[in-house]
């Protein structure tokens, strides 16, 4: 029993033939280009040039494909990208922005890689740092301290060839660029101590991360270059944030204490040291001067032994006097001497003998009918001079 397969069926029964589509499409093609449509199926056996015809159509459809193949081949680079070109796989060149053709799949195809475009990966958290991520945020310090620490490592491409044969995908480079930030970051972290982590050394820590992030990234050979670390938050875990706040807060007042020190140091100290020296300058000038005094006292002596060896009464008789007179011109007593007076009512200027009594030497007018004893004092010592004189 012979049975006529399902597949060379035609009709409303089947799929339709495939030479009747191949027919189909070449009668849409003479249309499209002016000419007649060929003959159906149903209409009796073909004429010899209805062969040439479908040669024709399929010669044109292939010339419409190479044509469309061809093309294929044209690409624009942006001016904020580069083109990277292969050929079955292998490296031929990198093309700069502007219009450009290459052979057409699959012998070559083009990667374009955005070159200005900066990404940014995330270590420590997630979206917003509210999104902790204790496995990455979490680190050790140099004094055995943990901090916790986020993130954010931005970058560029600085290599098409290098970003696209030694990165599978553009996910691929994000992951190696936070497994070097994760990296180069705890070692940096574990170079220094909590308080320089913490306070001051922020800007140190980011710098030297981002150094050896890029010194991590060009031994791999990724062509990423490494534009900008943000470290968004560092604080000590929850646990111990309190006493770390202690902590800091002594820290400061030690600070403040140190610096009102130095200030009262600075004010006390240069008081002091020209005290010291305003001293020493009126040592130095006492000193001088009691040498000086003592130098004329033992001169004035000298002297005074030389003329004493000539005439010693005389000597006498005027240090006596001298001496007399220095202490009566300083004394505000009056004497009198009733029994050289001859009775008569004297009259005594007490407040010219008052005025004279003040510092310096001064004299005084000797009223009518007596004298004061230092005139007589002198007169005497006069008389006996001139008797010894004699």
């Amino acid at each position: 029993m012979s049975q006529d397969p399902q597949w060379g069926r035609r009709g409303k029964d089947g799929p339709p033939d495939l030479d009747e589509i191949i027919r189909q499409f070449t009668n849409k093609l003479k249309q499209f280009f002016g000419g007649k449509p060929g003959r159906p199926a149903d209409a009796g056996p073909n004429p010899p040039h209805d062969g040439r015809a479908m040669a024709g159509g399929i010669g044109a459809v292939l010339g419409v494909v190479a044509v469309l193949w061809a093309a294929s081949g044209f690409y624009v680079v942006d001016a904020r990208e580069e083109a990277v070109v292969l050929r079955f796989g292998r490296y031929v060149q990198t093309t700069d922005p502007g219009l450009h053709w290459h052979m057409p799949w699959p012998i070559e195809q083009r990667e374009i890689v955005k070159m200005s475009e900066v990404r940014s990966v995330e270590v420590g958290f997630q979206g917003s740092t509210k999104n902790r991520l204790p496995d990455e945020s979490l680190m050790l310090t140099q004094d055995q301290n943990i901090i916790d620490m986020q993130l954010e490592v931005q970058y560029d491409i600085k290599d098409a060839k290098a970003f696209v044969f030694n990165n599978v995908a553009d996910g691929d480079a994000r992951d190696i660029v936070k497994q070097a930030a994760e990296t180069s970051i705890r070692e940096i972290v574990g170079r220094n101590k909590v308080d320089f982590v913490l306070n001051e050394g922020r800007g140190q820590v980011a710098a030297d991360a981002t150094r050896l992030i890029q010194n991590l990234l060009d031994s791999y050979g990724a062509g990423i270059r490494i534009s900008r670390i943000n470290i968004n938050d560092v604080q000590p875990p929850e646990e111990v944030q309190a006493a770390f706040a202690d902590a800091v807060k002594a820290g400061q007042d030690k600070v403040k204490q140190t610096n009102d020190g130095t200030a009262y140091s600075n004010d006390v100290v240069p008081k002091a040291r020209g005290n010291a020296a305003r001293l020493l300058q009126e040592a130095e000038g006492y000193k001088r001067r009691v040498i000086a005094e003592a130098e004329g006292n033992a001169s004035r002596f000298s002297q005074v032994v030389a003329e004493y060896s000539k005439a010693p009464q005389v000597t006498r008789d005027r240090m006596y006097l001298d001496t007399m007179q220095e202490i009566m011109s300083n004394s505000s007593k009056v004497l009198v001497d009733q029994k050289a007076g001859s009775g008569n009512l004297l009259y005594l200027p007490l407040d010219k003998l008052m005025q004279l009594s003040g510092p310096g030497p001064a004299t005084a007018e000797i009223p009518a009918g007596g004298e004061t004893p230092a005139v007589r004092l002198k007169s005497e010592a006069a008389n006996r001079g001139d008797r010894e004189g004699r």
